[in-house]
């Protein structure tokens, strides 16, 4: 590869870019002589967050405004640091999407402040866990044996594993920021810990393509008497198409010559893993040994996924654009096919209690039984760690609230989007495609979501709000009960907590607020300080 950036790159589709800003192209409109006022706000704000909100620059994901409780994915220690977006790597990336939006080096100056809050926190081996602390170690197992260990929802936070994650973005949103940060300005203080992330990731990978939930591999926590989960092979939450993207922007934006076959060796693998007719989808996990659909966590069956199999169809679309492949295409007649044959009966759509505004959308079971094609519906009974249950049956009435049993897709959408990518001309997307470049590639300049046009008054009333607090303040999103030990009654024949998001005082899983309490949120920062750059831009009406 040639040692040169393009003047113009054109990227391809979503995989490489998910949440770039695509704002070009809006008329601008004035803001009536507001820009001074409006990047006062963004630094207020910003200066609020990084001085008074995070934790030596580490961030959770809300917290109250005295800061007395906060909360990542559940309730933090005020000493610890959450990687999951919206945690420390997403506000890393807006930092830098600010600073590229302003020029102002106060921006890049909080970015490094994150940079070096991350790199704190990468593990010997390279990667990142969902969350550490600057207590130390000992002050994290606590926290697992105690408020993690007590979530009854949230299994992978009720064993303390000691290695790292992909799980969630756990380490790829930190690698990715940790790419941006050096090829911005070539800082050799990023490439070590950009180096040791990328040795992590070449490492973890299995020599059929895939990755690990979890590296470096553990087999200690056997759950209901079935097999650790964390070696196999992941899909859900997007970890193998993830750790894929990042190695795409590696390659493009620095050259990595050794880098590309372990890029195509995944990319090819998504073909081998999708099932056979009739059950033509994905599964969100498979065993190494035979590459065949495995269970995760208790709500999590050894299924073909109908969720998993939308999403892995558009990434299928997004590989073809990446290599003009045909085989990545060629299954996707056969998926589409498999999810309008699960297309569930009027008669379980009315116990579904749901409905989609959608004519063309279906409702489908989201687990569907590799074996026998039956759906698997997952229920609970109890109400906490110490005496719940999950149980899967046919029945889809009362099944669990925070783990959609059903869902509604789209076969038509489905079928127009593949028929307008199989039209792309071959020669076009070898031209775009940055894995057939001999010249390296800008990254985007943006990572965080631009919202639409932005409205004046939105703009003024964020504004105001800085002015008159000095931060934002929003709706807290959820809460959970306190951390509570000692004994609880037996609840297990009862189901009073199926449908609920969390059970009852013994269980920290968090819920939805509803008493209009409010916080600082990290993703409300984020969204309007994005809003606030859209402004900058003219994207106003």
């Amino acid at each position: 590869m040639k040692h040169m950036l393009k003047p113009v790159c054109i990227k391809v589709g979503l995989t490489l870019f998910a949440g770039a800003c695509l704002c070009g192209g809006i008329q601008a409109h004035s803001l009536n002589g507001e820009k001074e006022d409006i990047l006062n706000t963004m630094k207020s704000a910003t200066r609020y967050m990084m001085d008074s909100v995070s934790y030596r620059g580490g961030f959770v994901w809300n917290y109250l405004p005295d800061l007395s409780r906060s909360w990542g994915e559940m309730e933090a220690k005020r000493t610890m640091v959450w990687i999951q977006p919206p945690g420390t790597p997403s506000v890393g990336h807006l930092l830098l999407d600010a600073y590229h939006a302003t020029g102002d080096e106060f921006y890049y100056e909080a970015a490094e402040k994150v940079a070096n809050v991350l790199i704190w926190g990468q593990l010997e081996c390279g990667g990142w866990n969902y969350v550490f602390d600057f207590a130390g170690e000992n002050s994290l197992k606590e926290w697992y044996e105690t408020v993690g260990k007590s979530g009854w929802r949230l299994e992978e936070f009720r064993h303390y594993y000691g290695n790292a994650t992909y799980d969630d973005l756990g380490t790829i949103s930190a690698a990715k920021f940790l790419l941006r940060m050096y090829v911005e300005k070539n800082d050799p203080a990023y490439k070590v810990p950009l180096e040791k992330v990328i040795h992590f990731i070449l490492e973890s990978q299995y020599p059929v393509g895939g990755w690990p939930q979890r590296y470096p591999l553990r087999y200690d926590h056997p759950f209901e008497g079935k097999e650790d989960y964390s070696s196999f092979i992941t899909l859900n939450d997007d970890v193998t198409p993830e750790i894929i993207d990042f190695l795409i922007q590696c390659y493009q934006a620095m050259g990595l010559q050794n880098i590309k076959e372990p890029i195509m060796r995944a990319m090819y693998l998504m073909i081998i893993l999708q099932q056979g007719e009739p059950y033509a989808g994905w599964a969100d996990q498979y065993t190494v040994t035979d590459l065949k659909p495995a269970h995760a966590r208790s709500y999590e069956p050894r299924s073909v996924n109908t969720g998993t199999t939308v999403g892995m169809i558009y990434q299928m679309m997004e590989y073809y654009k990446l290599t003009a492949d045909t085989r990545f295409l060629s299954g996707i007649p056969a998926a589409i096919k498999f999810l309008e044959s699960q297309k569930l009966p009027e008669t379980e759509v009315r116990k579904w209690h749901r409905k989609s505004d959608n004519p063309d959308e279906i409702l489908v079971p989201r687990f569907i039984d590799p074996d026998t094609g039956k759906p698997l519906y997952v229920h609970r009974k109890g109400g906490n760690i110490y005496n719940g249950k999950y149980y899967i049956d046919q029945n889809i009435e009362n099944t669990i609230a925070h783990y959609s049993s059903a869902t509604f897709v789209n076969p038509e959408q489905l079928r127009k989007d593949f028929d307008e990518v199989k039209k792309i001309d071959k020669n076009k997307l070898l031209f775009q495609s940055p894995l057939l470049s001999d010249e390296l590639c800008p990254l985007p300049k943006y990572y965080t979501h631009c919202p639409r046009l932005v409205t004046e008054k939105e703009i003024s009333n964020l504004m105001a709000q800085v002015k008159k607090q000095g931060y934002w303040l929003s709706d807290l999103p959820s809460t959970s009960h306190p951390y509570r030990c000692g004994w609880t009654p037996d609840l297990s024949g009862k189901e009073d907590y199926s449908r609920k998001m969390v059970g009852d005082d013994f269980d920290t899983s968090p819920y939805p607020c509803t008493d209009g309490q409010q916080c600082i949120s990290v993703a409300a920062y984020i969204k309007n300080m994005m809003a606030l750059i859209a402004a900058l831009e003219g994207n106003v009406k």
